[in-house]
């Protein structure tokens, strides 16, 4: 296999790339967004060396569940590998597609919006300190009228929150150490990490690669990425991701019907992430609550970051229904509020301002744009891999992209791609025992860095 050259892509390949493309007109409107033939080389997260032995030690004990963890959280595990192959060739251009972090340039619409609050705050009237912990009024009821509209879900019900990722740490320690939790397999792994910090497994089996008390429910092609209920034990808390992270498969309205039953037959809570919700393009639900009864069974976090580009800004939101009920008989949402208050001084009211914006009528316009962007690049990477052969899932309905390397270790795949093609992708087993086999390919990125990568990756294939 030839190694891919690591210099620029050359213009003229980009532009014949192009012209024969059917992304050709949107490409040349986002043109705009970035100076050509620039790559990010940021690094994010890189663990930092052990401090030296000091001669006094405190008498506090460690976290025993944090000592259960394997390696490093999957995401600055990567970027470390990726910080050591650039010591390494120093001068390889990278092109990440790793990490799902937003590339392009948040709509004006939207920073207008967030810069006219920030102003405001150097104001006598423009000022404002502390808001409500669940969010300021007019978002929430914003995100129930444009979301939720006709579903039941009232402004009430919506905690505003400074994103997704974070809620479920709060939701985690919502349920507390003494609930059993099952995840799909593979999953996002912050579902994962976070019930053990928590407590709430047993150790890490490195034979099967699985935690203790956790029920991994596997996804494949086989099965069409959902899981076979029936094999699948009851636990008080289920996770589930649709369209999931890594896969990229978006959960019908039939398959969510029976996950809301099995739920509701095994007395569990769905903790459902919908964070990649607007990049479905099918008529797969776009929220749990469209499925009747849900709402007695559900919990449902969601986030402006994929849609708006606000990975940095940090806004999200979790629906917490009123119908929704504890064992006991006392409102789930009750206890959310508690922690909210507790934990949480409220979202930023600059970001509010952004996600207010972003739910105006030229708003979402902005945000439909961008996500079809991604969209695009998501076909240029599918395009790539077909035609090499591959077997490739997801993308439909996702900005990921599952790729099969059928008997093959996914760190290994991720290592080969990244020396020889200087293309950093995201190995399938960090997202669980399910995912190994594959690597997770992000369209996130600059649209000259995704057609280049296309053409390492061919170089690389061939």
């Amino acid at each position: 296999m030839a190694a891919a050259p690591t210099g620029s892509p050359a213009h003229t390949a980009s532009s014949a790339f192009l012209s024969s493309s059917p992304f050709s007109l949107k490409a040349s409107k986002t043109s705009h967004r970035r100076p050509a033939g620039r790559m990010s080389s940021t690094v994010r997260c890189v663990s930092s060396p052990p401090a030296a032995d000091t001669s006094y030690k405190t008498s506090v004990p460690r976290n025993a569940n944090m000592a259960k963890l394997q390696a490093g959280y999957l995401f600055p595990e990567i970027a470390r590998r990726r910080s050591a192959h650039l010591l390494k060739y120093p001068d390889a251009k990278i092109i990440s597609l790793g990490i799902g972090d937003t590339t392009e340039p948040i709509p004006d619409v939207i920073t207008n919006a967030m810069a006219e609050r920030a102003h405001a705050l150097s104001t006598i009237d423009g000022y404002s300190g502390y808001g409500a912990e669940q969010g300021e009024k007019k978002l929430r009821a914003a995100i129930a009228a444009t979301y939720y509209a006709d579903l039941g879900i009232e402004d009430s019900d919506i905690f505003v929150s400074d994103g997704a990722k974070c809620d479920i740490s709060r939701l985690q320690v919502l349920f507390g150490s003494n609930v059993t939790i099952a995840v799909q397999d593979p999953s996002y792994p912050a579902y994962v990490d976070s019930s053990v910090i928590m407590g709430q497994t047993g150790l890490y089996q490195q034979d099967v690669q699985k935690y203790g008390n956790i029920k991994y429910m596997r996804c494949n092609p086989e099965n069409g990425f959902f899981p076979d209920l029936s094999t699948v034990p009851r636990t008080d808390v289920i996770f589930f991701c649709s369209p999931n992270n890594p896969t990229g498969a978006a959960a019908s309205r039939d398959q969510l019907t029976k996950l809301v039953k099995f739920a509701k037959d095994n007395g569990s809570i769905i903790v459902y992430d919908s964070a990649y919700a607007m990049y479905i393009s099918d008529d797969s639900p776009k929220s749990i609550f469209e499925i009747p009864g849900a709402k007695e069974v559900a919990i449902e976090t969601a986030s402006f970051s994929k849609y708006a580009g606000f990975t940095g800004v940090r806004l999200g939101w979790t629906v917490v229904p009123k119908e929704l009920l504890f064992s006991d008989g006392h409102p789930v949402a009750k206890d959310f509020n508690r922690i909210v208050c507790t934990c949480f001084n409220g979202a930023s009211n600059i970001a509010q301002a952004g996600g207010l914006a972003c739910l105006s009528p030229e708003g979402l316009k902005a945000m439909h744009d961008v996500v079809g962007f991604y969209k695009e690049n998501t076909e240029i990477i599918v395009d790539t891999f077909t035609s090499l052969g591959f077997n490739v899932y997801g993308a439909k309905n996702a900005p990921y992209v599952w790729v099969h390397f059928p008997g093959r270790n996914s760190w290994d795949v991720f290592a080969e791609i990244l020396e020889k093609a200087n293309v950093v992708t995201t190995p399938g087993s960090g997202f669980g025992p399910g995912g190994e086999g594959f690597v997770r390919v992000s369209a996130f990125g600059h649209r000259d860095n995704i057609i280049e990568a296309a053409r390492r990756l061919k170089q690389l294939y061939k």
